[in-house]
């Protein structure tokens, strides 16, 4: 059978001005950049007019098709592999308390999680930390320990989606990344590459997410529903707020070391709560529990018993890690000097431009600015405050991990956090709502 062929230029300008690619286009577009036959530069220029024109269900579903067909496929006996994805906050590190609470309780969690993403954190770059943790396990090493273990974290491999491996890393510097075609698209590529039988989402609203309207938010919510509907997959989705980070610690070192905190049952109340929401959800779906309640009740059980921080230990040193850390966090690379940033006025902190503390972050070393960058697990923050507290004039804010250095970059940060991010209201302020819907 002629294979199909297509012009790069004439479908890049159809989309641009508005107009409908088919199946067929789609799929040659992926498979050919894929192949490496049309270049970055190119690709950049799709995405843009995908973003800019959108895309509608058709298209949607196959893009989503074209990137899952690009790599293997596996797949899992039993409904008990469930798999949960945020997409993307800042300080969220819940992945690291949810998934050992799930396999503690019965389910098998197979996680594929990706680096840093614009102004948010990457799974793979924050679990990096641990001396010895290796992702990079091939396919076959990856389904023997889900299936012996039931827990493993990899990251994304040349052989699940590869198309959207190198879409995903064009789009975190070309400013494509909160569209909800391309979100779905790259999100269920990877989940259903990777064998889940359902799947929970955490889809963020506010202005450290993507999605900065719970509107947004529901219509992809929506969209990946009706994906996992359209594979067979059972799907929960919960909106959540990310209009401050979750949790206190913001970083790579810092949330891990707090994400240990979380699993001994000492974890700030928002990071708990979330995770034990998820972690109850997949414990549910994967029929482990025949009730919401029952499933939450058995996922505080995980943590309060200990055997949820036993799963992370085996993680751990399953996959190569120093599994020392869970008692001493001096093994973990932590940046030495701290310089507080203290209110310049009393009040109640009543807003955090959350996206800004992403790009602080990054500023300090703590993320990417361009994709090649390596990341520094070193720096970091921890809030003292959130949404709704009440502070005092010079009371410290945050604290800001950084090397000596850096006492600059750190003067520099505190000056742009007291002007652009943080607003202190001489009225009180109502603590936020943290899961705001579910859809299923």
């Amino acid at each position: 059978m002629k294979k199909e062929s297509f012009q790069v230029y004439p479908l890049i300008d159809r989309k641009k001005n508005g107009g409908v690619l088919t199946a067929k286009e789609i799929k040659w577009f992926i498979q050919s950049y894929t192949e490496n036959k049309i270049p970055d530069y190119q690709m950049s220029a799709m995405l843009m007019a995908m973003f800019i024109r959108g895309m509608d269900g058709a298209e949607t579903a196959a893009l989503t098709d074209a990137m899952l067909e690009s790599g293997k496929q596996l797949k899992f006996p039993g409904k008990n592999v469930i798999d949960k994805h945020s997409t993307g906050g800042i300080g969220d590190k819940a992945s690291f308390i949810l998934a050992p609470i799930a396999s503690a309780a019965g389910v098998k969690v197979p996680m594929i999680a990706g680096r840093g993403l614009g102004h948010t954190g990457g799974t793979v770059d924050k679990i990096e930390a641990v001396a010895g943790f290796t992702t990079a396990l091939d396919l076959e090493t990856f389904a023997k320990k889900l299936n012996e273990e039931g827990l493993v974290l990899i990251g994304q491999t040349p052989d699940i989606a590869p198309a959207d491996r190198l879409i995903y890393a064009l789009r975190d510097v070309t400013a494509t990344i909160d569209s909800i075609p391309l979100i779905t698209a790259s999100i269920m590529s990877k989940k259903l590459a990777e064998g889940a039988n359902g799947i929970v989402f955490d889809i963020k609203t506010g202005t450290g997410a993507f999605m900065r309207t719970t509107r947004d938010a529901r219509a992809l919510g929506k969209s990946l529903i009706g994906t996992s509907k359209r594979f067979k997959k059972k799907a929960v989705a919960l909106i959540t707020d990310m209009n401050q980070p979750l949790g206190n610690a913001v970083g790579h070192s810092n949330e891990i070391i707090e994400s240990i905190e979380t699993l001994k049952g000492k974890g700030p109340r928002d990071l708990t709560d979330l995770s034990v929401a998820l972690a109850a959800h997949m414990i549910h779906l994967a029929g482990v529990e025949k009730s919401f309640e029952k499933a939450r009740a058995k996922a505080e059980l995980m943590v309060s018993s200990g055997k949820a921080l036993a799963e992370f230990r085996k993680l751990l040193r399953s996959q190569g890690g120093d599994d020392r850390v869970v008692d001493d966090y001096g093994l973990l690379p932590l940046a030495k000097v701290r310089t507080e940033v203290t209110a310049n006025r009393s009040g109640y902190v009543k807003m955090f431009q959350n996206e800004q503390i992403g790009l602080l972050l990054i500023l300090l070393g703590g993320g990417r600015k361009a994709k090649a960058d390596a990341i520094d697990h070193q720096v970091g923050f921890h809030f003292h405050k959130k949404i709704g507290d009440r502070v005092k004039k010079g009371e410290p804010i945050f604290t800001i991990y950084h090397h000596a250095h850096q006492q600059a970059t750190a003067d520099e940060i505190r000056a742009r956090f007291l002007k652009d991010v943080l607003t202190v209201s001489v009225m009180k302020v109502k603590t936020p709502k943290l899961i705001l819907e579910k859809l299923s």
